[in-house]
């Protein structure tokens, strides 16, 4: 039995607020029953739900007609068009209707592929994240090459994923398996294909120049078809999972001297998917003699760049400038780099050779070029010191705008610092710059005073500073000319000459 109070209110609540049956059971927390109960007893039939007719079915028919025709079109094109035409519904809405109303694509059955021994690999690069180098971040790409019938894997990480580092990577696996496969399967990217208007196909030209040099033969995959190279996007995901997770390294060295143990290793003894009885190993010894043969010589995979030298001796190549013989100004020159170092070529001629930076911004120098410079163009010696500080002891930057703000003539500073830095060494000046200007004094004489300090504690003899050039000129050995030139103007002329002149 319910009370006469909420018997009130079921009424009250059905003719004066016209609330349905539900409503008022969920609000006064009562069965629907009962409320039908107490209606039934004073006359009223509860209304009857009439649903209201959707929105949207009107423009069912477009909608469906539409995307007969496009099954792609997505939703918010879809919605426009419908809107247009005078539907009034929410977009949400729309996107729940036509989610149930778009047609499916029909399930694709795929053949399992096999290969014969050595006659096909697929590559492909993986993305790893980023890796910081001084104030470089550069990204971390992984070259992996997989043969098709026994599933063994080539590992190479690289810094980008550049032309000269695909065809790398090539030569790298080519090399690790003693041979190359008769048919390589790529993925559509700028390094394979260049252009495809659906069987016609443009090559990048550098792959078909490394394929005509080990003779194997590149082939694309269709468009959206990652399936046709499956066993190198598994094995991706294996490295992914089975050694790139927690894997701790501290260059990129380090991080490809793992990958190949790893890949002549623990990859290498896992069973082998098309027979489960043998390892990986096991089936690529079988498959190995059935591999072309390398040829003679590796393909060059050198980076070929053409720069042109300015105003500074100095060649900019992949963020950094490399330093050159100061006679190079105003050329445009070539640079040849390989991961290790950097070549500057005029011509045949190489101008200079870098080990290769892979920061950001850094200037790359030979020691050699700058002296060339100094004693070719005296008029930049300040400059040129202040340069040579900065990249003996870089705190001489700080140490220099702290004398400059203390009112002392910075070309004598930069001299009395350089004559340290001749007499002591860089690593000594350098120290000695961070002691002064941590105790707030910016003074050559505070920097020679906490040198010669060092020098007692550590009990050495003291520096010996370099003479003058002036000094050094008095040794130069001066040999006396021969004079008996001077006597032949002397002597008289022959007899026979004077009568001629008379």
């Amino acid at each position: 039995m319910i009370s006469a109070e909420t018997r009130a209110l079921i009424l009250r609540y059905y003719h004066a607020e016209h609330w349905t049956v539900g409503t008022i059971a969920r609000q006064l927390r009562i069965h629907h029953s009962t409320v039908t109960r107490v209606l039934a007893e004073e006359g009223q039939a509860p209304r009857a739900f009439v649903p209201r007719a959707p929105r949207i079915d009107p423009y069912l028919p477009f909608v469906t007609e539409t995307l007969r025709t496009f099954p792609d079109l997505t939703a918010t094109r879809l919605y426009h068009m419908v809107r247009s035409r005078g539907y009034q519904g929410s977009e949400s809405h729309f996107r729940r209707v036509i989610r149930r109303h778009r047609p499916r694509r029909a399930a694709e059955a795929y053949l399992r592929l096999r290969a014969l021994p050595g006659t096909e690999g697929q590559c492909d690069w993986g993305s790893f994240g980023h890796l910081t180098i001084g104030r470089a971040r550069r990204p971390l790409m992984a070259f992996v090459m997989v043969l098709s019938y026994s599933r063994h894997i080539h590992l190479q990480f690289f810094l980008d994923a550049r032309m000269e580092n695909f065809l790398r990577g090539h030569v790298g696996a080519f090399s690790a398996w003693g041979g190359v496969p008769r048919t390589l399967l790529f993925d559509n990217l700028r390094s394979a294909v260049l252009e495809r208007r659906g069987e016609v196909i443009r090559f990048n030209p550098a792959l078909l120049a490394f394929a005509a040099h080990y003779r194997f033969e590149p082939r694309p995959v269709a468009i959206a078809r990652g399936n046709e190279k499956g066993r190198v996007e598994r094995a991706i995901r294996y490295i992914r999972d089975a050694f790139f997770a927690g894997r701790a390294f501290t260059d990129l060295d380090d991080l490809n001297r793992q990958a190949h143990a790893w890949c002549t290793g623990l990859a290498a003894d896992r069973p082998c998917p098309e027979d489960r009885t043998r390892s990986v190993r096991a089936v690529f010894a079988d498959e190995q003699p059935f591999l072309l043969s390398l040829p003679g010589a590796p393909y060059p995979t050198e980076e070929c760049v053409a720069v042109r030298i300015g105003k500074t001796p100095y060649a900019r190549f992949d963020g950094n400038d490399y330093s050159v013989p100061h006679s190079c100004v105003g050329q445009t020159l070539t640079v040849r780099a390989d991961p290790d170092r950097v070549r500057i070529l005029d011509g045949a001629t190489v101008c200079a050779t870098h080990a290769r930076s892979y920061d950001k911004h850094a200037q790359i120098e030979d020691a050699a070029h700058i002296a060339a410079l100094r004693l070719a163009k005296a008029a930049a010696r300040g400059s040129s010191g202040a340069d040579r500080l900065t990249h003996a002891a870089p705190t001489s930057q700080a140490f220099l705008a702290a004398a400059a703000a203390a009112g002392e003539p910075l070309a004598r500073v930069v001299t009395a610092l350089e004559d340290l830095l001749d007499r002591y060494g860089a690593q000594a000046l350098e120290a000695a710059l961070t002691e002064t200007l941590a105790q707030g004094v910016a003074h050559p004489h505070a920097v020679s005073r906490v040198l010669e300090r060092a020098r007692r504690q550590a009990h050495k003899p003291p520096p010996l500073a370099p003479l003058p050039p002036h000094i050094q000129a008095r040794d130069v050995t001066v040999r006396a000319p021969d004079l008996t030139a001077y006597d032949a103007l002397e002597r008289p002329a022959p007899q026979e000459n004077r009568d001629d002149d008379c």
